[in-house]
């Protein structure tokens, strides 16, 4: 997808900030619609840009302006952009995200909403109740459980706030993650103490299922589909290609070892619990790790610049 920018800036900078961006030959058409913004005051521009060329547009934007108070930006998607004589151009854009739409995408699926509670809560459940189950319904359950509950993206918020010194982002996705993770553990231990006190469950069946011994004792292999589920989830991210983020999550583990932890103190064996905990450890510094990786690169090679304040 490529982008569409409008910039509110004052007018004493609108034809300056012009000449600069039509410059770029990343910029495919530019508008203004001068006095037309009351809050902030100022002109309009409007720029139809290349993927390629959205950090240099809102680079030279940021700084034209002396006070970031007089700048408002909005970004939005193009499905296209029709432009015959910029075709070629057009044919090899990238599909990389901005900065900001990375750290607005991943505030918005982490922020500790009731929803998020809510989906954090629901997860904690199917994933309990996927510890105890035949392999069909398991599988459902623990794919489910890792779609629904949002729980990687307040961990990937936390190696692009380091990457980019934003640590207002570190210290919400530290929040989020941790009150997240709590009201999952927590719903499936009661889950788990529910269907054992109801006789649905018992403690013997879920020291057999074959899954559980999975999680508790992994392989190379499966820490390596779980090392590969986090790469992946961090460049969809910074790829903004959040359709196919469903594999990623599926990939990793980190719901159906939450969901051990609070299942193994539900059932007084602690050494689950300590199994759960150490294997969700894994994941997390997978995602934490990996993630610094992936956006350190994306940093230095193609956006070079922090986010606008």
């Amino acid at each position: 997808m490529h982008r569409s920018l409008e910039l509110t800036v004052p007018p004493a900078v609108t034809e300056t900030l012009c000449q600069q961006l039509i410059e770029l030959d990343e910029v495919i058409s530019l508008s203004v619609l001068p006095g037309a913004s009351r809050k902030p005051p100022g002109d309009i521009i409007t720029v139809q840009v290349l993927n390629r060329g959205a950090d240099e547009v809102l680079r030279r934007a940021g700084a034209a302006v002396a006070k970031p108070e007089d700048l408002s930006v909005s970004t939005a998607e193009l499905s296209s952009i029709i432009a015959p004589a910029e075709g070629e151009k057009v044919l090899n854009d990238k599909d990389e995200a901005i900065w900001e739409e990375v750290e607005a995408g991943l505030r918005h699926q982490g922020r500790p909403t009731p929803n998020y509670v809510a989906l954090m809560a629901l997860g904690g459940i199917m994933a309990a109740i996927g510890l105890v189950s035949e392999p069909v319904p398991q599988a459902v359950a623990f794919i489910a459980s890792s779609i629904i509950a949002p729980g990687f993206e307040p961990i990937a918020a936390l190696p692009m706030g380091v990457v980019l010194k934003r640590w207002h982002v570190v210290w919400r996705g530290l929040r989020s993650t941790l009150i997240g993770y709590f009201l999952f553990i927590l719903t499936a231990g009661l889950t788990m103490w529910l269907l054992v006190a109801s006789g649905e469950s018992s403690a013997a069946e879920l020291m057999a299922n074959p899954e559980v011994h999975s999680i508790s004792q992994p392989t190379l292999k499966s820490l390596l589909i779980s090392a590969c589920g986090a790469a992946a989830g961090i460049v969809i991210i910074a790829a903004y290609r959040r359709s196919v983020i469903a594999g990623a999550l599926i990939a990793l583990i980190l719901m159906p070892a939450a969901a051990l932890i609070g299942a193994g103190v539900a059932v007084g064996i602690s050494s689950l619990a300590v199994e759960g905990l150490i294997r969700f450890g894994i994941d997390v510094a997978f995602v934490l790790v990996l993630g610094f990786i992936v956006f350190y690169s994306k940093q230095k090679i193609l956006h070079r610049r922090r986010p606008l304040e």
